[in-house]
This record gives C-alpha cells, structure tokens and sequence, in this order.
C-alpha cells in the first residue's frame, strides 16, 4: 500500500515509527507538499494521505478520526504577514503547497477583519513574496524558519486566529482515502507509528537541528506544544465547522465562477 504524506517537519510525529521503529516496511511512503498528497489520492498514484481537510469534501474521502495535524492555539507554521493593517489588504501573496492554510486565510481575514484581498500564489520567500503584495502567507517549514517576533511586520498565527475566533481547535490534515482502504489495521499501523515517536521525540529534535536546522527548543515545542496529533471530539467538532466554511466558500467560489 502506497503512503502519501507531507515532507514538512510537523508530520515526523506521524510517520517516525514508519521510518525508524518497528512499523519500518509496513506502508510504501511518499513525501510531498500537502497538496500533492491530495492530488496523489485523486489520481491513484497512492492508497492513504495525510491530507488538508479542504480536499476532503472536494474529493469524497473518509478519513481516520484518531490522529491528525491539528493544534489548540499557536500552531507556529501558519504565519499571514503584512505591511498594512490586516483589514487594509487588498493584495496577498499565499504559498499554495496547501490549500487548507488559503482557505483558512480566507476565513479567518473575511470573518474577523472583513477583508478580502486578491489571492496570488507565489514561492515561500518572504521578501519576494511582499515585493508586490501587501501581506503574505507562509506555511510549513518556511514559516518555523522565520521569527515572528522579529519581523518587521504584522503577524498573525492563524491557527490562534482561528481557536480565539470559534472557540474549537483546527484540523489541518488527516489521513485519508477510499473507505475500504482505512482498514482497522492500516489505522492500528498509523497509532503505533505515532506512539513510537512519542517516546523518541529526542531523536527527532536532533535531526530537525541537524538536518533542517531548525534550533532545538523550538523543534521540541513544536513536537509537543504546538501541534495536537491525537483528535478528541473536539478536534472533530472544529473539523466540522471548518468543512462547513470551506463547502460555502467553494459553493460561492462556483457560482462567480
């Protein structure tokens, strides 16, 4: 069976056991942005994904509802960046290796700050991406590579945007595909990867130093403060809500189309 999962550094959780413990060889994997794993379901090129809940409804999957990328306030490596006040944008420059973060960009700027800029999607480089765009949107490893404290800017996490906004936390991506494929055991296989990589979190902080650099406080903070991989009912709920805003945004998106 064939994996596709996310190559950033908030899905080593997930897949550690996969790729060092016992569960080494049970699964065929693939790494790519997030909206690659999407698309690698759709055209069969793989069996699971760990997949943006945006594409869930777009692709009729189901999913695996005990382990997923979620977070409960701070989730770090989700950054809107911008030169104006948030409510003055009218340009924004947003990273489309995931479409889940665009649409929760959409969300939180129109439902909080009712802004709703012109999206144009470009390489996650920050200075380039402001050269002509009022803010901009960073995922993944880019963003953990910046300081938001230290940038010039206004920053907003939306992941803290979207948990002081709805009261739930935020699912960003779950493992998915065709109902027959999510199988007790293939699920059983995901929960003991993850367990495994609890108890070597050590080891994943050293590797993300050495071979991302990224320091090592904050690769443990990440691991264990800011990103939620077991889901609880709650988790669920957000994820709920979250596919109800993202089915009306594509339903409306559809009919300007």
């Amino acid at each position: 069976m064939i994996v596709s999962a996310v190559s950033y550094l908030n899905t080593w959780p997930l897949v550690w056991g996969f790729l060092h413990g016992p569960q080494k060889g049970v699964f065929d994997f693939r790494f790519d942005l997030p909206v690659h794993c999407a698309e690698a379901l759709r055209d069969g090129k793989a069996d699971i994904g760990l997949v943006p809940c945006a594409e869930l409804d777009r692709l009729g999957l189901d999913f695996l509802p005990d382990l997923g990328i979620a977070c409960d306030g701070p989730v770090r490596s989700i950054l809107l960046i911008s030169r104006k006040p948030i409510g003055e944008i009218e340009t924004l420059a947003v990273d489309s290796g995931s479409r889940t973060s665009v649409a929760l960009g959409r969300i939180v700027l129109s439902q909080r700050y009712d802004c709703r800029p012109r999206f144009t999607p470009l390489a996650p480089y920050l200075d380039e991406m402001l050269v002509a765009n009022d803010a901009a949107l960073v995922i993944g490893d880019p963003a953990l590579h910046l300081d938001p404290e230290a940038l010039p800017y206004i920053t907003l996490d939306l992941g803290a945007e979207w948990v002081n906004w709805t009261g739930l936390p935020m699912v960003f991506a779950v493992w998915a595909g065709r109902k027959e494929v999510l199988t007790n055991d293939a699920a059983e296989a995901f929960l003991a990867s993850h367990a495994w990589a609890c108890d070597h979190v050590d080891d994943m902080v050293l590797r993300a130093s050495a071979e991302r650099g990224f320091p090592r406080d904050l690769a443990r903070q990440y691991f264990t403060s800011h990103i939620r991989y077991r889901l609880s009912e709650k988790h669920l709920d957000g994820l709920a809500l979250f596919r109800k805003l993202v089915r009306a945004l594509d339903a409306g998106d559809n009919a300007t189309a």
